[in-house]
């Protein structure tokens, strides 16, 4: 069992959250990846990608994946440091983005 299932996929307020990137704005850069490879990776194409909690790309247009707490942070500072503006974290509950281009 890897650390990413044991841990859930909740932040510090007990509130389940998911992560998606917009391939359509991805620029390739890789910073998520860097920041927080369990979560990120680049494919072939040169576009950044999440990964399920069985460490399979997942390519689907809107495909998500739930955002573990150890790696919370990470995942917000991809987000936050993306060039495209491409990676979207939001609540699993009402699909509400806090973090990402459509954050309120």
């Amino acid at each position: 069992m890897t650390v990413r299932q044991e841990a859930g996929s909740e932040t510090d307020s007990g509130v389940p959250l998911e992560v998606w990137i917009d391939q359509d704005l991805c620029t390739g850069d890789g910073i998520c990846a860097q920041y927080a490879p369990e979560v990120f990776e680049l494919d072939i194409d040169g576009l950044a990608y999440v990964k399920s909690t069985d460490d399979e790309l997942l390519q689907d247009v809107g495909a998500s994946t739930p955002v573990p707490l150890p790696l919370f942070t990470d995942v917000v500072a991809s987000a936050k440091e993306c060039p495209g503006d491409c990676i979207h974290v939001r609540r699993v509950s009402d699909r509400v983005e806090i973090y990402g281009p459509d954050a309120e």
